[in-house]
């Protein structure tokens, strides 16, 4: 057994089990993925670490604990369409591919989404697709998705997003406030998103998802 496949099954053993990650897919996928081929080589001695690896400027793998604990949350079903935003080198979008009927990622730092296609395709994975384009965009042509995942922290959620939320959909996301930070779940309910408190967590606020400044006179 190579060293990293060691490191992934002591990941899983020590993060994603103790954390009330239940549904055995989950845990499946990210013990078969090779999370050390979606961070930089430079970072690839960390790759299991239980923390937010930063993989680009403004751009982080979240940690593999608040990761799964996410996907339990979202509650993905196989026949499910997802929507993965800020995908970086595509290790989102591996995991969700695995558990889910197909994955539409959306990367908007130059070259990435190309990156991250190349290595999905090298690991025979050919249910999920990554775009280039602006995070906050979107993938509407694509949608509506059944689930939502962001890969980074928000402050708000742009409208275009929500809109691409099927009615009864699951959206999941790590809300920032100052230094603080939690995991919340939304659900499309008569076109109107209500969230609740998951976890919490910690990850740098991805372009286009900051609170605008509201101007007082």
């Amino acid at each position: 057994m190579s060293d990293f496949a060691t490191q992934r099954e002591m990941m899983v053993d020590s993060q994603i089990r103790p954390s009330d990650v239940t549904k055995y897919p989950i845990i499946e996928a990210m013990l078969e993925i090779p999370r050390e081929l979606f961070v930089p080589d430079e970072k690839r001695a960390v790759a299991y670490l239980d923390a937010n690896i930063e993989i680009a400027p403004g751009r982080t793998l979240l940690a593999p604990r608040s990761f799964a604990k996410l996907l339990n949350e979202l509650d993905i079903e196989p026949g499910d369409m997802v929507l993965d935003l800020g995908s970086g080198l595509g290790y989102s979008a591996a995991v969700l591919a695995w558990i889910s009927e197909a994955v539409v990622g959306v990367e908007e730092i130059g070259g990435m989404a190309e990156e991250a296609q190349a290595l999905l395709s090298s690991i025979g994975i050919d249910n999920a697709a990554v775009l280039a384009g602006p995070l906050a965009e979107g993938a509407p042509k694509h949608g509506p998705y059944d689930v939502i995942m962001i890969e980074g922290g928000v402050e708000c959620i742009p409208d275009a997003i929500k809109a691409q939320l099927r009615e009864g959909g699951r959206i999941g996301a790590i809300f920032v406030q100052g230094d603080l930070g939690q995991a919340r779940v939304g659900v499309k309910v008569e076109g109107e998103i209500t969230w609740r408190h998951a976890f919490n967590a910690g990850a740098p606020v991805l372009e286009g998802f900051e609170k605008k400044p509201e101007f007082v006179l």
